[in-house]
């Protein structure tokens, strides 16, 4: 009975932080419209904008609280500037995503992290630190050169799945560890600190990732083998092996990695499993990045 109550009540806190979060978007979005619309009947656009703002903030203050700061309702003003469509605005971001996202000015990149944070359900916080690690610049230099297709399909459609080589990214940036730098580590060491931070790393992977386990072990020839993580990703449809190396890749690590690989391929796979993806992470150029096979 409890959990069937739990369940009910869980739901229905849900809806309303939906619905809340939708009329908030409305409401802040129209405020914005209201505020351009006045600005452009005056003449002096902008003194006229700067009195009015602050006059229009201490008003809403007085009457309705926080919220309607100089500052907050001039990134309504932008919010609407920047999604004149309202059905343009996506009410599974909040007002705090659509706040972070107006302070990027190119359109592109903006486009590109909102529909990334829409596809993985970031919260703010993960949005921050997307951004403060520019992925979207590591993904568009990951090729060696800035490509304007490439930027221009980013913006409109975010990271596109189809294939394993558009999961992996190259470097992948772990700064959430906390490793110092220049610092030898081991790779059992790197293996608990990613286990510890296992949210965050199944985030910096990408989308669909599922953890399995860590140390999976594999037995061939009545010897054991351990694959030091694997993961399942549910858009591809492949189990994804990955290897820890803190020294720079050598052939001896491709090779066991194919071994894991074709042992999952005819051992663990479901009928209706892709052939199975390995990963090593390994350190190259002082930064670790990644290799991918199938």
């Amino acid at each position: 009975m409890m959990n069937e109550i739990r369940e009910l009540l869980l739901n229905a806190r849900q809806r309303v932080a939906v619905e809340v979060n939708t009329e908030l978007l409305s409401t802040y979005w129209n405020v914005g419209r209201i505020i351009v619309e006045h600005e452009q009947e005056s003449k002096d656009r902008a003194d006229y904008g700067k009195q009015t703002l602050k006059q229009l903030s201490k008003d809403l203050t007085k009457e309705f609280g926080k919220g309607f700061s100089v500052s907050n309702l001039q990134f309504m003003r932008r919010f609407y500037q920047s999604y004149k469509i309202q059905q343009t605005v996506s009410v599974k971001l909040s007002w705090s995503h659509y706040c972070e996202l107006l302070t990027i000015s190119d359109t592109n990149k903006r486009s590109f992290y909102e529909k990334e944070a829409i596809n993985s359900g970031w919260s703010i916080r993960e949005l921050k630190r997307q951004i403060s690690t520019s992925l979207y610049e590591r993904l568009l230099l990951s090729e060696g050169k800035t490509n304007k297709e490439t930027v221009l399909a980013l913006a409109e459609k975010g990271i596109e799945m189809a294939t394993p080589l558009d999961m992996i990214k190259d470097p992948y940036v772990f700064e959430f560890l906390g490793v110092p730098e220049n610092k030898p580590m081991l790779e059992s060491d790197l293996e608990k600190a990613l286990i510890a931070q296992i949210e965050k790393f199944l985030l910096e992977l990408g989308r669909g990732f599922m953890f399995v386990g860590t140390q999976q072990r594999i037995t061939l020839n009545n010897t054991h083998y351990y694959v030091d993580m694997a993961f399942y990703n549910k858009i591809l449809r492949a189990y994804v092996l990955i290897e820890l190396k803190t020294t720079k890749l050598t052939p001896e690590a491709v090779g066991q990695l194919n071994m894991y690989l074709n042992y999952y391929a005819a051992e663990v796979n479901d009928e209706y499993d892709n052939p199975p993806i390995g990963i090593i992470l390994c350190t190259d150029k002082d930064s670790i990045a990644a290799k991918v096979r199938k």
